[in-house]
This record gives C-alpha cells, sequence and structure tokens, in this order.
C-alpha cells in the first residue's frame, strides 16, 4: 500500500471516529434536554432538591415562597408569580355545597397553572382541617381539640388522623393546618377548644394525630425531616410556635410573659414529639413572648426551632401575619418582611397582596438585606415536603377518594369520639341516687334548649365557616334526633327550645334534658372574661330544673360558669363540641356505654380565679383536672 493510500486510509478512520463522536454527544444532549434529575424519582431526595435550585431564578424561589388564597389564584397568577402555595381561608370553598368532585376540579385547574411554568413546579394547596375537614359539606366532623383531650386516647386520635387524611385527599388537597398543639393555660382565650389541654403532657399525647395524617416515620430515619407515607396522607402543621395559649388574660394574639424555662417547659414539649414524628410544616404564632412578636423571633425559629431541635421542614407564617409584626397594622410591610424572612420563616401567607411581598422581598434580596443563603434554605425546605408529598410524580388529583367524605366507617369513629370525650360532672343530688343512665322508657320526656337541634352549634367554629354557624349548614345526627332514635318508641319525645313555667308544671314529664352552651366562635372573637353561657341559656336550666329532674349537656368550647346552677341540676355532662356526630350523646346518656371521659382543663368555680392549672398554689377547683365520674 502506497504512502498516499496509508494516509487516505487514516483521515477516512478519523472522519469516522469523529462523527461517531459528534453523534453520541449529540445523542447525550438530547438525552440530557429530556432527563432532568429533580423529575427522577429514582433519585435522591437531596440531589432532586439541589439540581432544581440550581436551574431556578430568584423570582421562582420567592414564588415558591408566597402562599395565597384561592380567590386570587388564577392559572396566570400562578404561571406568571411562580406562586408555591395556595390555600383555602375559613369558609373560602369552590361553591356552596361543593362536592368532592368540584374541589378537585378546582384544585387541578390551578395545579396546572403551576406545571405551565418554565420548571413545572408543583403547587402545594393548604386548608384548615381542625376537626375533620370541616369547610367541607357532608365531611365527618369530630370533636374539636378541647374534647378529644378528654378521651386520654392517643391511638383513638392517630385513627383521626387518619380518617381525616383520607377525607382531605378525597377533595385533592395534600396538606392541612393541622393540628394545633397548643397548651391552654386560661379558658378565657377564644381558641382555648383548639387545645387538647391545659397540661404539656396530655398535649405530648395527642401528638398522635400526626402519624395518623402522614404515616409513622420509619425506624432510624433522620430527625426532624419531613415524612409523608404516601398518596392517602396529608402533609401537617404543627401550631402555633409557641406560648398562644398562654396570653395574659387570654386574649388572643397578645402577649405571653413567662421565662424562658416556663416556655419550654409548658408550651415547647409538644413540638419536641411533633417533630420527632416527622411533622412536614410548622406555623407561627400571632402572640408575642415578653413583647417580641414571634413572627420576629429570630432566637425561637432559626435557632431553637431549626437548629437545636433539628426541624427540617418549612415554617410557615399564620394568615396575614407579617402585617401584625408593627403597630399599626401593616405599617412598615418591607420591615416585616425582613423581619420575617430573617428570623426564619420560610412560607408567608400573605394572602391577597402577592405583588407587593414578591417586589419586597426582591427588593431585599437584590440589595443584600437579606442574603442568598436564607432564600435557598427556605425553598429547600418547601420542594423538600413538596417532595416528600409525592407532588412531582403526580401532581393532578382524580375523583377516586371521594367514596371518603362523610363515609360511614368516619362517622362511627367520629361516634367513638364523641362517648369518650364526654365528662359526667354530676350525677344525681346525692352518691346513692344516681339519674344516669337515663331509662329508655318513660311516658314523656322533655329535650330543651336550642343546641338540642342545631348541628351549627354542636359542631362550633371552624365548620362550614369561620366562625361556624347557626343552623343545619351540614351533614349530621342532632342531639334530638339521636335521642329520638334511641330511647323506647313508645316514649314520647317533646321538644321545646324555650318552655315556660306553665309549660312544664303542667304536662307530666318523666325527665328533661337541656342542651344548652356556648354559640360557635372562632379565635378573637370568641375571647370572653366573663365565661358565662349565653342566655336563655342560664334562664332554661333554672326553669327546667327547678320544675323537672334534669340533666344538663353542656355544649361548649371550655369551662364556663356553672357553678351558680349546679345545686337545681340533677346530673351534668360536660360534651364540649362534638362535631356531626350527636349520636354519640345519646350512646352514653342511655346506658350502652359508660362514661369514660376525664377533664382535660380545670373547671373553675369564677372567672377570678383565672388563670388557673393544675399544680398552681392558689388550685381551688369547681372540678379538678381530670375529674370525670363513670357509670
Amino acid at each position: 500500500m502506497s504512502f498516499s493510500h496509508l494516509k487516505t486510509h487514516k483521515t477516512a478512520k478519523t472522519s469516522v471516529f469523529v462523527i461517531w463522536i459528534l453523534i453520541v454527544f449529540s445523542w447525550f444532549v438530547i438525552w440530557q434536554s429530556y432527563y432532568i434529575k429533580y423529575k427522577d424519582p429514582n433519585q435522591p431526595l437531596s440531589a432532586r432538591i439541589n439540581d432544581l435550585l440550581t436551574h431556578m431564578t430568584l423570582a421562582e424561589k420567592i414564588g415558591q415562597m408566597t402562599q395565597i388564597e384561592r380567590k386570587v389564584a388564577s392559572t396566570d397568577v400562578m404561571k406568571n408569580h411562580f406562586i408555591g402555595s395556595v390555600f383555602s381561608e375559613g369558609g373560602s370553598v369552590p361553591a356552596p355545597r361543593a362536592s368532592p368532585e368540584a374541589w378537585v376540579n378546582m384544585v387541578n385547574e390551578i395545579q396546572k397553572g403551576s406545571l405551565a411554568t418554565r420548571l413545572g413546579i408543583p403547587m402545594i394547596y393548604g386548608i384548615d382541617a381542625v376537626h375533620g375537614h370541616n369547610s367541607v359539606y357532608g365531611a365527618t366532623i369530630f370533636p374539636h381539640n378541647v374534647g378529644l383531650g378528654a378521651t386520654r386516647d392517643p391511638v383513638l386520635l392517630k385513627k383521626i388522623g387518619a380518617a381525616t387524611a383520607l377525607e382531605i385527599r378525597a377533595t385533592g388537597i395534600p396538606y392541612t393546618f393541622a393540628p394545633c398543639i397548643a397548651v391552654c393555660r386560661d379558658p378565657r382565650w377564644g381558641r382555648c377548644y383548639e387545645s387538647y389541654s391545659e397540661d404539656p403532657k396530655l398535649v405530648q399525647a395527642m401528638t398522635e394525630f400526626i402519624p395518623g395524617l402522614q404515616g409513622d416515620i420509619p425506624p432510624k430515619s433522620q430527625k426532624g425531616f419531613p415524612f409523608i407515607s404516601g398518596r392517602e396522607k396529608v402533609a401537617g402543621c404543627a401550631k402555633h410556635f409557641v406560648g398562644d395559649g398562654g396570653t395574659t388574660k387570654g386574649l388572643d394574639e397578645n402577649n405571653t410573659v413567662i421565662s424562658r424555662n416556663g416556655l419550654l417547659n409548658i408550651h415547647m414539649p409538644a413540638y419536641y414529639d411533633a417533630i420527632a414524628k416527622g411533622v412536614a410544616t410548622v406555623m407561627v404564632s400571632y402572640t408575642s413572648w415578653n413583647g417580641v412578636k414571634m413572627h420576629a423571633n429570630r432566637d425561637l425559629i432559626d435557632g431553637f426551632l431549626k437548629n437545636t431541635l433539628g426541624f427540617k421542614g418549612f415554617v410557615i407564617s399564620d394568615y396575614k401575619g407579617l402585617d401584625r409584626i408593627t403597630n399599626p397594622f401593616h405599617a412598615n410591610y418591607t420591615y416585616s418582611i425582613e423581619a420575617a424572612i430573617s428570623a426564619g420563616i420560610d412560607m408567608v401567607m400573605v394572602p391577597y397582596n402577592y405583588k407587593e411581598f414578591i417586589d419586597g422581598l426582591t427588593f431585599l434580596v437584590k440589595n443584600k438585606y437579606i442574603p442568598m443563603s436564607r432564600i435557598d434554605d427556605a425553598v429547600t425546605r418547601i420542594l423538600r415536603v413538596k417532595f416528600s408529598v409525592g407532588l412531582f410524580e403526580k401532581p393532578l388529583a382524580d375523583f377516586s377518594m371521594a367514596k371518603y367524605i362523610g363515609c360511614k366507617e368516619h362517622r362511627e369513629l367520629a361516634r367513638e369520639a364523641v362517648r369518650k370525650s364526654l365528662v359526667l360532672l354530676k350525677n344525681g343530688k346525692s352518691a346513692d341516687k344516681s339519674l344516669l343512665p337515663l331509662p329508655r322508657k318513660a311516658s314523656k320526656i322533655l329535650v330543651a334548649g336550642k343546641h338540642a337541634d342545631n348541628i351549627g352549634y354542636q359542631c362550633g367554629g371552624w365548620t362550614i365557616q369561620w366562625q361556624g354557624s347557626d343552623g343545619n349548614a351540614t351533614v349530621g345526627t342532632s342531639i334530638l334526633n339521636a335521642i329520638k332514635k334511641t330511647v323506647d318508641p313508645e316514649t314520647e319525645v317533646v321538644y321545646q327550645e324555650y318552655p315556660n313555667t306553665d309549660f312544664l308544671k303542667s304536662n307530666q314529664f318523666s325527665y328533661a334534658i337541656v342542651v344548652v352552651g356556648e354559640h360557635p366562635y372562632a379565635e378573637t372573637n370568641g375571647d370572653s372574661q366573663n365565661l358565662t353561657i349565653p342566655e336563655p341559656g342560664p334562664s332554661i336550666i333554672t326553669s327546667v330544673c327547678e320544675n323537672i329532674k334534669c340533666v344538663v349537656v353542656l355544649v361548649t368550647g371550655r369551662p364556663v360558669v356553672i357553678q351558680p346552677y349546679i345545686a337545681s341540676i340533677d346530673a351534668l355532662i360536660a360534651a364540649w363540641l362534638p362535631g356531626t356526630e350527636g349520636q354519640g350523646v345519646a350512646d352514653v346518656l342511655f346506658g350502652d356505654y359508660g362514661f369514660t371521659g376525664k377533664l382535660s382543663f380545670t373547671w373553675f368555680k369564677t372567672v377570678d380565679q383565672l388563670p388557673m392549672s393544675v399544680g398552681d398554689a392558689h388550685y381551688d377547683p369547681l372540678f379538678p383536672f381530670g375529674f370525670g365520674l363513670k357509670t
């Protein structure tokens, strides 16, 4: 072979090699364009988060830190502002009495806006499901926490968490702002019914609700990392960090005056358990601690919660929480943004002025008031929760879980919770003359009081509407209807909301069941410095119980003034806010089940004694913490 032929042959081989390399490189480029590490479920979680972070612009990161109300979450808003989360404020629904399918369609429509962004990061939808999926018509409404605390049953709480998660998922929602793990030290606080107990140890035990919502954290898991076990579970939120139940005179959003040791020993312990159980998020309290707003408390949020306790989920503000940092409200919003984000808040519940928040935070980062490392920490935490929930694999919901809304199994569970939550405070005028259980067979019995036939009153606040409602706003069994179903068919049940004396004396009643209590309320609207039952409740107790043998069923979110009426009452039951399953009350009234509930709060004699909790030097209760007669 000549030299020239050899040279030509080598050149040809080189050309083929180069072409082969180019082909391989082209295919690699094409493969890379299709393969994105953060979208690969087989990659480690940390690798997916880090990869996604490297692709994100500042605008996309700040968008992830923004949570807006559903009413302003149009497809364009989601797409153009890269919004990370949407939520329903109290009572905010797709339509009155909306079906599960209507909820799913609404959530999916918002989600499609997020998926249409450059990186396709799904949003996470949140809602207050604080005693069942309480905004949704037809959902199972469980007793409020004040009643669940009286059950002393963590296993029951876990079951309720699991049932609630199924009903939330049935509406296409993967995140709830629950549980409230406040330690209410003063029943004058309007959120006391959201607390399990005045006792931090009992509140700690009730955090079993979290693995019910989220699933059991696997053995040897990294402490502090959020864990959600699958499509039938939702991300939870421990709230409100921290000291919300200890404000002066029980005033909502007020100042908790207590030493650091006191804060850590009374109000903090349940957060240790919540974090150990993998809670996904923590919500910051509106309150102050010794004059420092919690939303701006870097020492406790960044220092203690994130660093000392090792919490790795995301920290979310409360509703318009940043606006409340200053007085007057929203006075210097740029300052409030800087204070809150620097303190360690990762996601901000705006809920409407999202442009102002986004512009303000962008300005603060670009001008180096807030370092990029703080933004990356916040977004890392938010993405960690979103990946853990499985949003990247299945961002859109379907209708397959609609069957769980208000299903028979969940209503039976709620009925059990009602039975176990009832606390018997008095049974007969003397120990040897008990009235309960009531005989089913009687010639004629009286049921009195508006609360007897009012599911809205029975459920309390945070039910369909934020402040609750008057009347039968959702599906359930009223206490009156439960009584009618339970007594002997020959027993005549007479219902008179407010019977007068002549009516009482002219009828031969075997006994009376008086169902009275508080009207529904939520948060600040529920603050009360006198804790009296609104009229005509006290008048009904007095008139009925002075003329007929009576059992009084109190429907209330906390201990209330009852001492003046005790002598005239034959039997007294604290039914708390039992929810939709009033049959649970009748189950115990008529002896199908015994009374087992024990007070998780001290029942005071007079409001002048407050605040008064078990262990206080001046402890002199009407009924002590842990009290509860049995039948």
